[in-house]
């Protein structure tokens, strides 16, 4: 019995955490001011008693919130701005056609194809053109039976985007510091995630692939994260009064990207690194348990960044490297050898891991201490470069408009399928059928695996929403209660469908139903015809992406795959010219090289994972492609190695040799990419092993034959910055060979 107890009294404790958890990671502010937004007009209308001209003015601040994320305020207006004219002038259009079959649905694939054709101008274009693609839906359904003219609710929508920006200006004046906090926060978590994983990779005795899986996975969600971030802190400078806030966020958030690097570019040699586990198990389980402990760290500062006198101090980590430095200089006695390679990697990594313990430091003094000589030395004028700038010429239209185009085919796709499922509900008078036209809008995307994902989750929720709506209408017949949980599903949904799409359908689900109560005597018919639609939304999206002009990830993967080896091109390029400057700052087009290369190295696992995502009858040659994704991003930690490497720790003037072989390893990287572009071409690797060991082999010639070291400690770090960058170099060649073989083996096209 007391067992059955401590069970359910340790499942209550997790679900509470978890509940905790949740509420803590998950912004309810946005969620909060859209309901406000919508609830208010509706108030005012019933109150005056005039609903009927407020509901189009409701619908209006709708219309413009898809375009409210965090970012840039200038842009985010802009948007919002713009999503209302939108939505006012395709209201307007559908108003007055909608009444007439023949003339409708001809203007309903033109205007679907136009409207989604405009995501061509990037992500925020994609959010206007969602708004639309809703407004042109709606106008579909005849406004709900509204007894109003079409320009009458068209400028009642236009009202309410002005309501809307109105409600988004306020909320950033009054929460300025919310999207700041928040998304450094889910920044924060997930840095620590992926140093977690890293240290995971250390132990071969766990699964590696399905690790690195993951850690794909949270690059992609931190490179997203970062560029949110950038804007906040780079693009809106204005309004944090003379606290010296943004800036002093802006530092901590070089340094989380500093740790990240440091993170990726500590090298895994997986072959070394598990001989180096059998051979030296307790140094190694220390450095495990001290990069777990730096990850506990960074989740601890997540959850105390409003309040930073909070955090706690560093002794711990103090006491696990000073654990490691015990056990090498022990082992460094046992040897008596400065050569020892296994000695030397040990050192290596320590040297790794003291920087990342000291960037924890470093951030939390940045957080704790507001007045600081630092935030001088930002130059403001340059850190704008490192924003993605969005290309919105007009040129890309042209460009794009070819099959050739992924979002050509996707607006071409979604054009016909919302013009069968219209006929559809025509046809067999489907009841609210505008649902089918919502639902393709919301789940289909340009990708088949986010489109199948996205339909089965929206199933499932649909589903599960529709019970629980069933169970609570059959135990409660009360319409206040049912006023209240609409409203409360609605910011849920909203506070969902960016982490769970699965859980934001259910709460869409629950929300539509507890509205329609309110007005539909009969709502199990509500219920029925909403799976209906759902289901058969959900089939046409799938089959539409299957049948019509499908843009299977393979022939996209090729382009993404060239970038990424230009990217790291590049990146060597400025890693090796930064090497030769000898203890130089590392120039603007140093930190431009490495963001677009992690960028580029995203959208390269982005893409793969596109790709696993399809049907196997896609999917030729995966595991090979895998390996080849899986290189390129090796190569990126080679290089990100030595980058950090210099920046972090006394360097000497770099040989002519080095700089041959660099040489050499970008000849491999341009044979990829010729490769890539035409496969029928043979060509050979090129080969620098002799000029490594006559440069770094037998124990570092070059160094012993260096008279100029007279000082040990000096010497010491010459032999560790030697076997450093030779064991580096090498690794690096191995890795240009590889790609070289697969790439030529590899069919891409």
């Amino acid at each position: 019995m007391s067992n059955i107890f401590i069970i359910f009294k340790n499942l209550l404790k997790n679900t509470f955490n978890q509940l905790i958890e949740f509420v803590r990671e998950t912004d309810f502010s946005g969620p909060v001011m859209v309901c406000f937004a919508l609830i208010t007009p509706i108030a005012i209308g019933f109150k005056l008693d005039l609903l009927e001209y407020f509901i189009p003015i409701t619908l209006g601040a709708f219309l413009a919130s898809p375009s409210d994320v965090n970012g840039s305020i200038r842009l985010k207006l802009t948007g919002i701005l713009l999503s209302s004219i939108l939505a006012m002038f395709v209201t307007l259009i559908g108003g007055y056609l909608s009444s007439n079959l023949w003339f409708f649905l001809p203007m309903l694939g033109i205007l679907m194809f136009a409207i989604s054709y405009l995501s061509i101008f990037g992500f925020r274009a994609s959010l206007i053109s969602f708004s639309g693609l809703f407004a042109l839906v709606v106008s579909s359904s005849n406004f709900g039976g509204l007894d109003l003219p079409a320009h009458i609710i068209s400028l009642l929508i236009g009202v309410g985007g002005l309501w809307y920006i109105c409600i988004a200006v306020l909320s950033h004046l009054l929460f300025r510091k919310t999207p700041i906090e928040k998304t450094l926060a889910k920044a924060f978590r997930l840095t620590a995630k992926f140093i977690e994983i890293r240290g995971k990779l250390v132990n071969q005795q766990n699964d590696r692939v399905e690790l690195s899986k993951k850690l794909f996975e949270i690059q992609i969600e931190l490179s997203n994260e970062h560029e949110v971030l950038r804007e906040l802190l780079i693009l809106n400078r204005r309004g944090f009064g003379t606290s010296n806030y943004q800036d002093r966020k802006l530092l901590v958030f070089i340094e989380l990207i500093e740790m990240l690097e440091l993170a990726i570019a500590s090298p895994i040699d997986y072959e070394k690194t598990d001989k180096l586990f059998s051979q030296h198990t307790e140094q190694m389980f220390a450095f495990q348990k001290l990069i777990f402990e730096m990850s506990k760290q960074l989740n601890q500062i997540s959850k105390q960044l409003s309040s930073p006198l909070k955090i706690k101090g560093n002794k711990r980590l103090d006491k696990r490297l000073k654990t490691i430095e015990n056990l090498i200089n022990d082992f460094e006695k046992i040897t008596n050898n400065p050569f020892d390679s296994d000695l030397l990697m040990l050192k290596n990594l320590f040297k790794y891991q003291k920087h990342q313990v000291s960037k924890i430091k470093k951030i939390k003094w940045l957080l704790q201490n507001k007045n600081q000589k630092e935030l001088n030395k930002l130059r403001k004028k340059e850190l704008i470069n490192f924003v993605t700038q969005p290309d919105y010429n007009v040129n890309l239209l042209i460009e794009n408009f070819n099959f050739d185009s992924s979002i050509f085919r996707h607006s071409l796709r979604i054009a016909v399928v919302t013009i069968v499922g219209y006929i559809i509900g025509y046809i067999f008078d489907l009841q609210n059928s505008y649902w089918i036209l919502l639902t393709l809008v919301v789940i289909m995307r340009p990708a088949y695996g986010l489109t199948k994902t996205r339909s089965q989750e929206r199933t499932i929720g649909t589903l599960i929403g529709s019970a629980i709506a069933i169970v609570i209408i059959l135990l409660i017949n009360n319409v206040v209660v049912y006023a209240l949980l609409a409203i409360i599903s609605f910011i849920l949904s909203l506070a969902m469908i960016q982490k769970n799409y699965k859980s934001a359908a259910v709460f869409i689900t629950l929300n539509v139903v507890f509205i329609y109560t309110l007005f539909v005597p009969d709502i199990f018919s509500v219920i029925q015809f909403r799976i209906i639609d759902t289901l058969i939304a959900t089939a046409l999206a799938i089959v539409g992406n299957i049948l019509l002009w499908p843009a299977w990830e393979m022939k996209s993967f090729e382009f993404t795959l060239l970038e990424s080896i230009k990217a790291n091109k590049e990146y060597l390029k400025e890693v090796a010219k930064y090497y030769n400057t000898v203890n130089g700052e590392p120039s603007e087009a140093y930190k431009l090289s490495r963001k677009k290369a992690f960028l580029a190295m995203s959208d390269l696992s982005a893409s793969f994972q596109r790709m696993a995502q399809e049907p196997k009858t896609q999917q030729k040659n995966l595991e090979k492609i895998y390996e080849i994704a899986m290189l390129n991003n090796t190569f990126l930690v080679a290089t990100a190695s030595l980058g950090t490497y210099t920046m972090n720790n006394p360097t000497t003037p770099a040989s002519s040799n080095f700089n041959k072989i660099i040489k050499y390893i970008q000849q491999n990287l341009s044979i990829a990419e010729s490769l890539i572009v035409n496969q029928s071409i043979e060509f050979k690797a090129t080969d620098s092993s002799e000029i490594l060991e006559s440069t770094y082999g037998d124990d570092f010639k070059e160094i012993v034959q260096l008279d100029l070291l007279d000082d040990k400690v000096e010497k010491s770090l010459k032999i560790e910055e030697a076997h450093f960058v030779y064991e580096l170099l090498k690794w690096m060649m191995s890795l240009t060979n590889k790609n070289i073989r697969l790439l030529s083996k590899t069919e891409l096209k």
